[in-house]
């Protein structure tokens, strides 16, 4: 019986795929900065496509802010806020 992931390890494996880090995530605390560790913007773009698809949800452009993919911690509390309108 395999543990579900969590919201963070969710997050944590597309930053993984598709945030180009010069560090591996895990070496990253929940608010680290994501751009200090390497992520430029375009890197961005490809991960909240990726975190859209993941949980089926889409950004409002009131959320399309640097601040929103500075760092786990930023896009967890994004995504519970999506999560939690949308439930």
């Amino acid at each position: 019986m395999s543990e579900e992931p969590t919201l963070k390890d969710q997050i944590r494996q597309v930053l993984a795929e598709h945030a180009r880090l010069a560090v591996p995530i895990g070496t990253l605390d929940d608010h680290a900065d994501l751009f200090l560790a390497g992520m430029t913007s375009h890197a961005s773009v490809n991960v909240m496509l990726a975190l859209e698809d993941r949980f089926e949800i889409e950004f409002p452009e009131s959320m399309l802010r640097k601040s929103t993919f500075q760092s786990v911690a930023a896009i967890d509390a994004a995504l519970s806020e999506l999560q939690s309108v949308s439930a």
